[in-house]
């Protein structure tokens, strides 16, 4: 997931693509083998860069970045990338100026092929009921006996029309359309319970963006389909028609709970996720536990930050998360989190960041 091993809103939502899970996509136990590079291939290639030459190195915070590597570099498996790690590890944590030294001395930069697409995603917190009541119509369902990785299952319209015998919550029918898309996020009770709701699988049909659809028809105008624009009006048109709307994507993820810890959500890599260090990426062409430095501008979403211009660890994957240059950057928990990263689409550089070799 985007969480749990999925990944993303801006990531699903906007492209005609696949959720979750992450889920977020929390971006599961489902992602692909890490990338290894054919038998007689170098493992780098030829042409890299100095750090302090990368577009916006200097005015990231090498300290933060440096930290966020040290807490989740053990996931990756190269044995490269495995010696980085010990060494990092070994540094403690660094101040800015040392942090930054320090990884000017052991990295250089790869660069990516021409520009790709930068989306992200986050740790969605939504109310629910223990009963359907009001506006919570819609059951947070778990995982059916018959549903088996991989093979179709009934489509979303089918699903929804069936009786839900033990469902785990209920919910606002926007806002678990989203929590789908997320693939994991935070459930908030009457009671004053938070409770986690965690990826456990979807129906294996192929997930169907609905921005270009609502687009297309005139529901919302072409520089403004972001998450928090398309939200809006599924609530706006709770009912047949946002029903109608949402059906336009055959998947549906099912899930199961826990007790919040307040936490970040865990990624494909089975460790928290550091908001804002953290990318979901294609696991069949990048290793999980990889450094990078993303360059992404030219928004096309209005709103959005103009540019994201920093270090990131490969800790994520996600049905949308297709190609060498192509990423979904995590962006932390709750509201703030989940309006920007409904605004995050942005032409992507990336620039892999190689161990020197000591």
């Amino acid at each position: 997931m985007r969480l749990g091993g999925i990944a993303a809103l801006a990531a699903l939502v906007l492209a005609a693509c696949a959720s979750t899970p992450p889920a977020s996509q929390p971006r599961p136990p489902r992602e692909p083998a890490p990338y290894q590079p054919p038998i007689g291939q170098p493992p780098t290639p030829p042409l890299t860069l100095e750090l302090s030459a990368l577009p916006g190195w200097g005015q990231d915070d090498h300290a933060a970045a440096l930290a966020a590597y040290q807490q989740t570099c053990h996931v990756a498996r190269a044995a490269n990338l495995a010696d980085a790690c010990r060494r990092a590890r070994a540094m403690g944590l660094l101040g800015r100026d040392d942090a930054r030294r320090y990884l000017e001395a052991n990295f250089r930069a790869a660069p990516s092929p021409p520009a790709g697409l930068l989306t992200a995603y986050f740790s969605p917190e939504y109310e629910a009921r223990f009963s359907r009541q009001g506006e919570f119509t819609h059951p947070v369902r778990p995982r059916p006996a018959g549903l088996v990785d991989g093979r179709p299952y009934l489509d979303r319209a089918t699903i929804e029309a069936s009786p839900e015998v033990r469902p785990l919550a209920w919910m606002k029918p926007e806002d678990l359309f989203f929590l789908q898309i997320q693939g994991s996020g935070t459930l908030r009770l009457p009671d004053g319970r938070r409770v986690r709701a965690i990826y456990d699988g979807n129906n294996g049909q192929t997930f169907v963006g609905i921005a270009n659809p609502m687009r297309d028809r005139g529901l919302l105008p072409n520089n403004n389909t972001s998450g928090q624009a398309i939200r809006q009006w599924l609530a706006d048109h709770r009912g047949p028609e946002a029903d109608a709307v949402m059906q336009l994507n055959p998947r549906y993820v099912f899930f199961r709970t826990a007790p919040d810890d307040g936490t970040e959500p865990s990624g494909a890599a089975g460790v928290p996720l550091p908001s804002g260090r953290a990318i979901a990426v294609d696991l069949s062409r990048h290793a999980v536990g990889e450094p990078f430095w993303i360059e992404a501008s030219a928004p096309a979403l209005t709103g959005a930050f103009p540019s994201y211009r920093r270090f990131v660890v490969a800790l994520d994957t996600g049905g949308a998360i297709k190609g060498d240059v192509r990423a979904d950057l995590y962006l932390g928990r709750g509201d703030a989190a989940g309006v920007e990263a409904g605004r995050v689409r942005h032409t992507l550089r990336m620039y892999r960041l190689i161990p020197v070799i000591r």
